[in-house]
């Protein structure tokens, strides 16, 4: 085409407006493709029906019905669940391990594992055992404070035989032998008091080495005073065994008072007992052969040899026979009596256990 061409003769025919008549739209919403209903094939409108038999000419349709067109011809995929996924998962992971099948367990595979039932029975015993079980400590109070009582009873009851008011008690009895050798009852209370007092106090053999008789003489034999501080050191040691004896049944005390209630009184229990059984048996053999029994007694502490003397000698004017029989009575009536009060005051009755009265008594164990 060139300048000189003639120009085409202009059309005379109108050409038509474009079709801006939204009366056949449907009333379907913009994104009902997304819904369910969206995915199923759109109804045509009458209105669209009719367009296309006129002259073959169709009217344009709207975007919600292009989208619903589409839908209907391809639907959507389904979205696999959590469960599919952890299931497809490991298989996809095995296929890419060095070409071999691997698969990893589901995270809660290992709580569908039971262990055997004897294993489960010996786990539940041993939970019980667990729970039903006491604690050691206490029980361990329980039986030192039943083992220190007992002691602590001689220890007491010898220190009640030493001292003046026994002293004074003996010579004074009706029945008390007398000295042959010309001592009086004052003279034995002076002079008994000073062998007395010496066992429990810190001073040397010179305190009752020094001491002088009536004549003029030494009261005490070299061999008397040596056996005398034997004798103080085996009484002071005692002393000092009881006093740490007391020091621990205290702390026993104190502490099952607070951890174990009960503890003291089954301690104390006990400990009776054992005290009742042990001065039944010294009696029994007292009893028995006073002589032996005395014989016997010295030689555990004394050695031999070292607390033999004459019936001159100041210490058995002083402490004759008879003193040693009185003395051990004394001792036994006073444990015994200490032991039979605590026996009585910690008897297990019902009360004391905090049982009520129709209770079974095996209810405490």
């Amino acid at each position: 085409m060139n300048d000189n061409s003639p120009t085409p003769a202009k059309r005379t025919e109108p050409q038509p407006d474009p079709d801006l008549d939204t009366s056949s739209d449907s009333e379907e919403p913009a994104f009902a493709w997304l819904t369910d209903s969206g995915a199923s094939t759109p109804d045509v409108s009458p209105a669209r029906s009719a367009g296309a038999g006129q002259g073959g000419v169709t009217q344009p349709e709207s975007r919600a019905g292009r989208k619903a067109a589409e839908a209907a011809v391809e639907p959507p995929a389904a979205v696999p669940s959590v469960e599919e996924s952890l299931r497809k998962e490991p298989s996809a992971q095995g296929a890419t391990r060095n070409g071999a099948h691997f698969s990893e367990p589901l995270p809660t595979s290992a709580l569908q594992v039971r262990p055997p039932q004897e294993e489960v029975e010996r786990r539940n015993a041993e939970r019980e055992s667990a729970a039903n079980a006491k604690p050691v400590a206490p029980r361990i109070w329980q039986v030192l404070l039943a083992l220190f009582y007992p002691v602590i009873l001689l220890v007491l009851a010898v220190r009640a035989v030493t001292s003046p008011l026994f002293l004074w008690a003996e010579y004074n009895r009706p029945g008390f032998p007398g000295d042959g050798y010309g001592f009086s009852t004052d003279d034995r209370m002076t002079y008994g008091s000073y062998a007395v007092d010496y066992l429990s106090n810190w001073a040397g053999p010179r305190y009752l080495g020094d001491l002088v008789n009536r004549s003029g003489g030494d009261l005490f034999k070299d061999g008397e005073v040596s056996h005398m501080a034997d004798v103080k050191v085996v009484i002071l040691s005692a002393f000092g065994g009881g006093a740490l004896l007391i020091v621990l049944s205290l702390v026993a005390i104190a502490y099952l008072r607070r951890r174990s209630p009960g503890g003291v009184r089954r301690g104390l229990f006990a400990g009776s007992i054992v005290a009742l059984a042990i001065i039944l048996g010294l009696g029994a053999l007292a009893v028995l052969g006073w002589q032996q029994f005395f014989t016997e007694f010295h030689r555990i502490f004394f050695a031999s040899g070292s607390w033999t003397f004459a019936l001159e000698d100041t210490l058995i004017r002083l402490f004759p026979g008879q003193f040693w029989i009185d003395a051990g009575i004394v001792i036994a009536a006073l444990v015994l009596l200490a032991s039979l009060v605590t026996l009585i005051l910690t008897w297990p009755t019902r009360r004391r256990r905090g049982l009520a009265k129709d209770e079974p008594i095996a209810a405490e164990a």
